[in-house]
């Protein structure tokens, strides 16, 4: 399985159901993106907040105030801080954490933006904590300050800056230091998409992309992307395949499904390793508990990866939980994969969701 390096983490490049993109993937997926709020599927909550906040902050002439943006990767944070711009009218520069190593880097995209732009950092939780002291006061005060020289004989500059608007996406809110938190004006949460909006997703880049596609496929094909629209989209171009080459070009029901098999995707969205990890803790381990590590040397993974790839959507669904003494699977996950389950685990406490946090 390919591997791709982003930023100094290891991800799953070519794995279908992953959250991750690389950087052609993220290109190709541009001609996807709503440019409008009203073009936005979902997240109506975020919406709402953010059509009142845009509307009275161009009414007073003023900068939007910063937007925090969290929750797991593919719901929609770039394109949404992409759409703040449109509906600000201003430009928009988008860089990510690791990306700004030095003050330095973020003093120039400080001092390039203009009156009410638009600052996207992607993964801001990792910032360098250097940058992240820079950043509170060009928050707060739109100000930096520089220092020149060093020992008794340095001084320090304060250079202001034009208002703009902070947009910063992560999927750890919690890493994030209590200061930087503070100095965010709206603080937004993405939530899983349902099966009905990752429908009208599906028609509606179909549609771009002049694929024909029927209610039925649209549907099946939703309920198989984890409630993720870039998965939902990253489907519907391998199942296009299979309708050219093997069906009559259109996506249907049947196709749907008989594409969905041969790449080993199952009605939940769970691929081969998902499934092989949850049969690995329920047979070597008895339904667990088992340690990340000690259950990443059976698969033969990476522990990071199976923490960070594979294990937040089983834990979303239900089917593993955590515990002090590792993760546990749920009955759900013994009655999806068709596992009978043994008196002492019914019994006994390890098979009940979410019981416990882990070490």
């Amino acid at each position: 399985m390919a591997i791709y390096e982003d930023f100094g983490e290891e991800f799953v490049a070519d794995r279908l159901t992953s959250a991750e993109q690389n950087e052609e993937e993220a290109a190709a997926e541009i001609s996807l993106r709503p440019e409008r709020l009203e073009e936005f599927t979902g997240q109506q909550t975020v919406k709402e907040q953010l059509r009142v906040a845009i509307d009275a902050a161009k009414m007073r002439g003023e900068a939007l105030e910063h937007v925090l943006l969290f929750g797991p990767p593919g719901l929609g944070k770039t394109t949404l801080s992409q759409i703040i711009a449109n509906e600000m009218g201003t430009n928009i520069q988008i860089t990510s954490g690791p990306a700004i190593e030095k003050q330095g880097d973020l003093l120039a995209l400080l001092t390039n933006l203009g009156q009410g732009d638009v600052l996207f950092i992607d993964e801001i939780h990792r910032l360098p904590k250097t940058v992240v002291e820079m950043l509170y006061s060009a928050m707060e005060d739109k100000v930096i300050d520089i220092f020149i020289g060093k020992g008794p004989s340095a001084r320090s500059i304060r250079m202001p800056l034009k208002s703009f608007t902070l947009v910063g996406a992560t999927t750890r809110a919690g890493q994030l230091t209590q200061p930087l938190r503070a100095r965010f004006g709206h603080i937004m949460r993405l939530e899983l998409y349902t099966p009905d909006e990752l429908s009208l997703i599906i028609k509606r880049s179909a549609d771009i992309l002049g694929i024909e596609i029927d209610e039925e496929g649209a549907y099946e094909l939703a309920s198989r992307s984890r409630g993720t629209p870039r998965i939902a989209n990253r489907l519907l171009k391998r199942v296009r395949d299979y309708a050219q080459i093997e069906g009559d070009g259109k996506i249907d029901l049947g196709i749907t499904r008989y594409a969905l098999e041969k790449l080993d995707i199952d009605r939940l969205g769970l691929d081969s390793i998902d499934r092989r990890m949850l049969t690995t803790i329920i047979k070597f381990y008895g339904g667990g508990p088992v340690g990340m590590e000690t259950l990443a040397a059976t698969i033969g993974e990476e522990a990071i990866t199976l923490e960070d790839v594979y294990e937040p959507y089983l834990l979303q669904i239900g089917f593993i939980s955590r515990t002090p003494r590792g993760r546990c699977c749920t009955y759900l996950a013994y009655d999806h994969l068709g596992i009978p389950m043994a008196k002492e685990e019914k019994k006994s406490g390890q098979v009940t969701a979410f019981d416990g946090e882990d070490q």
